[in-house]
């Protein structure tokens, strides 16, 4: 996956365990631009410098908690996508959090690879919703606006329509590949 500039997403890795940050991003290094950030105070520095895709954050860290990192980039509006790889064992307090994975350590490099691949997806996938309703916003407008007869002799109408079907096929197709597999 890259971006439409041909460059590599970027991966922010945020561990304050130096060991663990630099391992998952050498994992991640040959598929994507992979970062590393050493506590959650240095990973805002690197989000507030960095355009970044997706954020791998450490949950339970000294000074800054991953929680508090994840309060900062709502707060702050960065668009990315963020997964808790920590640790702590889930509780019902995931359910709050703005974050769309959370993975329990140790972590896998398949199911880290995996899991930043799905985070990439999500982005797509959000950009292809929009997309899509955005077009039937427009279809339908003409539909009102218009007579039949101009609606079926209209190339652009047309292409609308073929449009709108290939973005429904492959919203439904990303659906399924988005299905999280059991990771027990």
């Amino acid at each position: 996956m890259s971006h439409e500039d041909g460059s590599a997403p970027t991966v922010l890795v945020v561990d304050d365990e130096e060991r663990a940050a630099d391992t998952y991003a050498s994992v991640l290094d040959a598929e994507y631009d992979a970062r590393t950030a050493y506590g959650g105070e240095a990973a805002l520095e690197r989000l507030a410098a960095t355009e970044v895709d997706a954020v791998l954050l450490d949950r339970r860290m000294p000074e800054l908690s991953g929680d508090d990192v994840l309060a900062a980039i709502q707060r702050r509006g960065i668009d990315c996508r963020v997964a808790m790889v920590t640790a702590v064992n889930p509780d019902f307090d995931i359910v709050e959090l703005g974050i769309d994975d959370y993975m329990v350590k140790p972590v896998g490099k398949e199911a880290l690879r995996e899991t930043v691949d799905r985070l990439l997806a999500l982005e797509t996938y959000d950009e292809r919703q929009r997309e899509l309703s955005s077009l039937k916003i427009k279809r339908n407008v003409l539909e009102i606006e218009k007579p039949n007869a101009a609606l079926s002799n209209s190339e652009e109408f047309a292409r609308l329509g073929a449009r709108i079907e290939e973005l429904e096929a492959e919203i439904a197709d990303m659906a399924a590949e988005l299905d999280v597999p059991d990771r027990r």
